[in-house]
């Protein structure tokens, strides 16, 4: 065996072992902790609120209770910088800030389950925005705990961890939970789902406190610059320390080049976001619950666990740019599954392809990309620069998501215009009409971050950008 071969075989060998340490377990149950309350409102509210009756622009409005994950970097310098009273020296900074979080996600749920979607959607919708606020408050932490806690090149392995703990949690959301509704109850459902956040709460409290640092040489560089001192120069060099100095970081770091990142991230999984509202109102115009439970659960998830943890793999082996272009491409092409599948009726091996392909794309291109944003970090802003990134790739998406609805009522109600371009939409119902355009559509959505990919690649290369600090 030549040194190539034993360098190739010891890279295997190393990115096998980085997923038995103990910190890839506990951060497989903070994913599946991190995924409840995300999974929770685009898979289960909106079949909840299907078969409650709602229209689709009002279950597409429901896409922005999802909008603190877009915005979590407006309020995640407070969860990188404050210490929390007594929580503080029990558990250290992240670990006290995921707790919390932890109790307004469970908050949440007992508000959900004693919710009527007949009659109560305004209070829904508010329950379902404190989930999600709490939910991207704890990915604040989760995300900085596992950026801190393992070295770099272990962090595509920790993400493949993660995912396979999100896709897990996508198992009782999108299978376990459609089950019990149909056999017993909504609120049963919502009931189990709520009970699976002590499940994270427990891994808050075993997980391993990392090395913290904060921004205390910038606040007092800070505060030098402005020749304060006393109470005032403390407070505003805390809130530069705090506030303004990850941005500075990262755009001295990167420059201008830094613009391009972030258009980048954001149109990265733009497809997956735009189109994840309306997916499974389509499922039920041509399958039943137990139907869809077993493909997008217990299938699918099983696809997207196996994507997710070929992703970490890739990413560990051949790099986190390789990765990025593969995903892409992957998500593109389960988009297009999609327009297909709703063209299909009801059609069980249609169902399985779409699911099959979309998911595994999911799972790739997510640990692909989170790898790539955790590479951008420094270490004295993690929880803020994360947040940063992690919302902007959310937050284009989101936009159109809750839009996704009126989207495909407009296809539904211009159908003429697209019989030229797609003669098979001649022959389909009104019910799923609008879904092929509109799949069709978001698929066409990935084509600005490849543009955007090839501009990166000829700057960079196949090596990421380097963080500092």
């Amino acid at each position: 065996m030549n040194t190539t071969q034993n360098d190739a075989a010891h890279g295997t060998r190393a990115a096998i072992a980085s997923y038995l340490k103990p910190r890839s377990a506990t951060m497989l149950v903070l994913g599946a902790s991190c995924g409840l309350p995300l999974l929770t409102i685009s898979n289960v509210l909106s079949l909840w609120l299907t078969d409650g009756g709602a229209s689709m622009t009002e279950i597409g409005l429901f896409a922005y209770t999802l909008l603190p994950y877009s915005f979590k970097f407006v309020w995640a310098p407070l969860l990188d910088q404050v210490r929390l009273p007594v929580l503080h020296d029990l558990l250290g900074k992240r670990r006290s800030w995921m707790l919390v979080a932890q109790l307004g996600i469970l908050l949440a749920f007992i508000g959900l389950s004693l919710s009527d979607p007949h009659t109560q959607l305004m209070q829904i919708a508010l329950f379902a925005l404190l989930l999600g606020f709490s939910g991207a408050s704890q990915d604040i932490s989760v995300d900085a705990w596992r950026i801190e806690i393992a070295p770099a090149e272990e962090q595509g392995t920790m993400l493949g961890a993660y995912q396979l703990g999100y896709r897990l949690t996508a198992l009782a959301t999108a299978a376990l939970a459609p089950y019990v509704a149909q056999i017993v109850s909504w609120h049963a459902s919502l009931v189990f789902l709520g009970c699976l956040t002590f499940l994270g709460m427990a891994a808050a409290l075993l997980a391993g406190r990392p090395s913290e640092r904060d921004a205390g040489d910038e606040a007092r560089a800070a505060e030098k610059q402005l020749q304060l001192s006393g109470g005032a120069g403390a407070t505003i060099g805390w809130l530069y320390g705090a506030a303004i100095a990850p941005f500075v970081d990262f755009f001295r770091n990167h420059r201008w080049t830094g613009l391009l990142i972030l258009a980048f991230i954001g149109a990265y999984r733009l497809p997956d976001f735009i189109m994840g509202t309306v997916a499974r109102p389509m499922y039920r115009q041509s399958f039943s619950l137990i139907e869809i439970g077993t493909m997008s659960g217990l299938i699918g998830v099983w696809v997207t666990i196996a994507g997710a943890l070929i992703g970490g793999f890739v990413v560990f082996r051949f790099g986190v740019m390789r990765a990025l272009l593969a995903g892409l491409i992957a998500v593109v092409a389960g988009n297009l599954c999609y327009a297909l599948l709703a063209a299909s009726g009801h059609n069980i091996v249609m169902f399985a392809t779409a699911i099959g392909v979309e998911n595994i794309a999911a799972g790739f291109a997510g640990t692909a990309l989170l790898a790539y944003m955790s590479s951008l970090t420094s270490k004295a802003f993690t929880a803020t620069q994360y947040a940063l990134f992690s919302s902007f790739y959310a937050l284009p998406g989101k936009l159109l998501g809750g839009l996704s609805g009126i989207f495909v009522d407009w296809f539904t109600s211009h159908r003429h215009l697209f019989d030229g371009f797609i003669p098979a939409l001649g022959a389909l119902p009104d019910k799923v009409v609008g879904f092929v355009p509109f799949f069709v559509s978001t698929a066409l959505a990935g084509v600005p971050a490849l543009v955007l990919f090839l501009i990166l690649m000829r700057l960079h290369g196949f090596g990421a950008p380097s963080a500092k600090g």
